[in-house]
């Protein structure tokens, strides 16, 4: 069993930074990483924000320059998220030395959502590189070093989704690390008794109809697709299935783009499942999800990569049942998968070693040394870490990263992964306030999941709502 243990929130409650009122859930980076560092289901005010460091124009200057490996010497603060993330980082620091070994890496475990914002915001006690949720990086552009200027070699060997949410106002103020591409899980022994050929499932009405085939054959009961019932993880599912179709809540100028046909869409697909029955709507792993999911209830789930600790860690009857396959298309010869979260580095404007922390994140990131390391098999993942894949296309293209995977009927997922992340469309963007809009727009496709709220109402009703809450208070 892979090593996913418990994180507890232990921030204090008299940091107004801290987050609040969070889940309680089964925590890795995965299992509900996409809190965005801890803002996930946290109505986030103004005055927060500005007192938190995540509003404000872009700023920050540019590293042009870094040291050569013979001149390379001192010490480089390293943040990291703890836990899994953080055993598999440290195991780099050998390979590290090894190239760079007059350089002492530092790396400290720490609470990024608690402790990263009101850092870079006071300039006090700086890392000088840390993880950040890409739903982050832009809230926090005006703190951040551009790096375009080094990454620029590498820039177009990288999945140009990552590119595009590391990149505000002309800046590279991220540094892209992972992929999460969209999947869709299925229960391959209950497709087979139904009479469902997965490969057939090509497009979301083949979908659909594949829900009604199952739930016609299996009993009335069974709701076969997942419908997230958390708003934030809502709001990302959403969004993943919008990234698809190439587009995003607001374009790079910051034009909200909800009331358009991709979105019309998707909120058509979901009111179709909510009304014809077909699917479950529920909290991401918690407990009515996880026994629909283990009875043959649920039996379609289209999600992030990341999902696979379901059936990893929690699915103990179902385990060896599941599979993977590309998501569906939206239009004829469309992409079949899409992003669902993902992280990347960042260097603090008024970081100390600036050139050092890019000569760490070149060696995890473009070294095959290093992302074999943090992917490969390790006493925390012992055949490799399969929770997401690197951004960089020549990992892609090189040996397989890890094993496959038992829990999943022994399929070489590595495969599916690679081909969903190489279909990823770029030309998406990450709006500063895109936590925020959890509060309008994830809530209003809760009102739609549970019948309460038309389409056209949801986007017509979130637009207005982020536009004068969100976009015009900012002007």
């Amino acid at each position: 069993m892979l090593d996913h243990e418990r994180v507890r929130d232990d921030a204090s409650p008299a940091d107004p930074c801290a987050p609040r009122d969070l889940p309680v859930a089964p925590r890795t980076r995965r299992t509900f990483l996409r809190e965005a560092a801890g803002f996930g289901t946290l109505a986030l005010s103004s005055s927060f924000l500005t007192a938190c460091g995540l509003g404000g124009d872009s700023g920050g200057e540019a590293l042009t320059s870094t040291v050569a490996r013979a001149q390379a010497r001192g010490e480089v603060v390293i943040w990291d998220r703890t836990g899994d993330l953080y055993r598999v980082f440290d195991a780099l620091i050998p390979s590290f030395n090894a190239k760079y070994p007059d350089v002492k890496v530092r790396h400290v475990a720490v609470d990024i959502a608690t402790r990263l914002p009101p850092t870079l915001a006071s300039g006090a006690g700086l890392p000088d590189g840390a993880f950040l949720d890409d739903v982050q990086v832009p809230g926090q552009a005006l703190h951040l070093t551009d790096v375009g200027k080094l990454l620029s070699p590498y820039t177009d060997r990288i999945v140009r989704y990552k590119v595009d949410v590391n990149t505000v106002e002309g800046r590279i103020v991220g540094i892209p690390w992972d992929l999460d591409p969209g999947l869709l899980y299925y229960r391959e022994d209950l497709l087979d008794r139904a009479g469902v050929d997965p490969a057939g499932i090509a497009s979301y009405d083949d979908l659909t109809e594949a829900a009604h085939t199952l739930r016609a054959r299996l009993g009335n009961d069974v709701r076969p697709l997942h419908l997230e019932r958390d708003p934030f993880l809502g709001q990302l599912w959403v969004e993943m299935l919008a990234n698809q179709q190439g587009t995003s809540m607001a374009d790079a100028d910051g034009r909200l783009q909800l009331e358009s046909e991709p979105y019309q869409r998707i909120m058509q697909w979901i009111k179709t499942i909510v009304d014809e029955g077909l699917g479950t709507h529920a909290n991401y792993l918690q407990p009515t999800d996880v026994q629909t999911l283990d009875n043959g209830r649920q039996i379609l789930v289209p999600w992030a990569m990341w999902w696979i600790f379901a059936p990893q860690s929690l699915l103990r009857r179902t385990s060896g049942r599941w599979r993977a396959q590309e998501l569906p298309a939206w239009t004829s010869g469309g992409a079949r998968s899409g992003v669902m979260g993902g992280g990347s580095f960042i260097i603090p404007a008024k970081a100390r070693s600036p050139e050092l922390a890019w000569l760490w994140y070149e060696h995890l990131l473009f070294d095959a040394q290093g992302y074999r390391t943090v992917y490969g098999p390790s006493p925390t993942y012992p055949r490799g870490l399969n929770t997401s894949v690197p951004s960089y296309l020549p990992a892609l293209d090189g040996p397989p990263l890890f094993e496959p995977v038992a829990a999943l009927g022994d399929q070489d997922i590595w495969k599916t992964d690679v081909a969903a992340a190489k279909q990823v469309p770029g030309n998406y963007s990450i709006p500063s306030w895109w936590a925020e809009a959890v509060r309008y727009f994830g809530a209003n496709i809760q009102q739609l999941m549970d019948g309460r709220m038309e389409p056209d109402e949801v986007l017509a009703v979130s637009t207005e709502q982020i536009q004068k809450n969100l976009v015009d208070r900012r002007r």
